[in-house]
């Protein structure tokens, strides 16, 4: 009994030991987190792609880096530090390709740690930023010229780069339906990057 009773006590030892380290990294993390919001506030303000609104005007493609209309869009550190929630996209294999962090009118998408994806790797700009990202642009262009959108509620996006890898994307103005198409076409495209960059038929 006298030896059970010591393992105990060693055990309510480590048991105190374990809840102040948790206590020590929860700290820690919270601090990591809250310097994060602020770099990701600072990289957000240097510019969303958005569209000048100019009639019989066909927007060209962007490159990553490349702004689109002369007046970034600022975004405040609230809308960035909180989100409704996550969303994973993954592969047919169930295999993380990012996640989705959604708030109420802010889309940031977030490569797993372990892919790095490549801005000029087919069919980033051929399909997500030609076809979709653009299209959604080039109807709300059409509904502010019919008066029925004022422009800071044009859809707009911002692909933050390091070299020609993806960071993230970071997406604002967005309706429920909208949603649910830039999810689909943004995992598509990521799986199909993900099998070419990856040598996959």
């Amino acid at each position: 009994m006298s030896e059970d009773a010591e393992n105990i006590k060693r055990l309510v030892s480590f048991k105190k030991k374990l809840e102040e380290k948790v206590e020590g990294l929860e700290s820690e993390l919270k601090e990591l987190q809250a310097m994060l919001e602020t770099v990701n506030t600072l990289l957000l303000e240097k510019g969303f792609k958005h569209p000048e609104i100019k009639k019989g005007v066909t927007e060209k493609t962007p490159q990553p880096e490349e702004e689109i209309g002369a007046q970034p869009i600022a975004v405040p550190a609230k809308a960035c530090a909180e989100y409704e929630n996550a969303v994973p996209l993954t592969t047919f294999n169930n295999e993380l390709l990012a996640t989705l962090y959604v708030s109420e009118n802010l889309l940031r998408v977030v490569p797993a740690a372990d892919k790095t994806f490549n801005s000029s790797t087919s069919p980033f700009t051929q399909f997500l930023i030609e076809k979709v990202f653009l299209k959604m642009q080039e109807r709300d262009n059409e509904l502010t010229q019919a008066g029925k959108l004022i422009p800071d509620e044009i859809f707009c996006y911002n692909i933050l780069q390091d070299g020609d890898s993806i960071r993230e994307i970071v997406i604002k103005n967005f309706d429920a339906d909208r949603l649910r198409e830039l999810k689909s076409s943004i995992r598509w495209t990521l799986e199909k990057m993900h099998e070419k960059m990856s040598g996959q038929s």
